[in-house]
């Protein structure tokens, strides 16, 4: 369920269509609602906002809009909707590439509105779950990386085995009150800066 409070960004050319959503919206108790009238600098538009969700209407996606939503999911990371007239299969892809989190084709009816924007923050919070957990598991990796990297290192210049080498990282890491990674990147950078 969505929160009451969210601000939300309805980005609409066209006053009619645009009146729909924000029908919709007010029903289901959403009071903080900006309505944009044109995607003209909507990335700049959008920090100055700073809306939580972002409602997006057009007739048919153009590629330049396409891009600005690349931008502003790459960038601000919010829920997307999109709502469009009528669809193709590349539009689709390109826009879930751009980060929308819910592309509805002929779908703008103010009865829909609460379903679709509880939708499309469950499916954004699902999606930014997943990025943190890639992005939390790719941190690890490259910390392993040059923890690996740095006791070579030590193993090579001090000629210790691998366990020594492990055990003087990490003693320096607590006695630093460091992380281990942190110790293991300056012995790197270190032996980068010597060679």
């Amino acid at each position: 369920m969505a929160d009451k409070t969210l601000t939300i960004l309805v980005i609409d050319e066209n006053p009619a269509r645009a009146a729909v959503l924000e029908d919709g919206l007010r029903e289901a108790g959403h009071v903080s609602v900006v309505r944009l009238d044109t995607t003209h600098e909507l990335l700049r538009r959008i920090f100055e906002i700073d809306p939580d969700v972002i409602l997006i209407d057009l007739e048919s996606p153009s590629r330049d809009v396409l891009e600005q939503m690349f931008q502003v999911s790459r960038t601000v990371k919010r829920p997307v909707a999109m709502f469009v007239d009528q669809s193709d299969t590349a539009s689709i892809e390109a826009s879930v590439d751009a980060g929308v989190s819910a592309y509805i084709v002929d779908g703008l009816k103010k009865e829909r509105v609460k379903s679709i924007l509880d939708m499309t923050v469950s499916r954004f919070n699902a999606f930014d779950h997943l990025r943190q957990e890639l992005q939390r598991a790719r941190d690890e990796l490259a910390d392993r990386k040059t923890i690996e990297r740095a006791k070579g290192i030590l193993m090579k210049q001090k000629g210790l085995d691998e366990a020594e080498a492990y055990r003087l990282m990490r003693n320096a890491a607590m006695n630093g009150k460091m992380k281990l990674s942190d110790v293991a990147r300056s012995i790197v950078t270190a032996a980068e800066l010597l060679t």
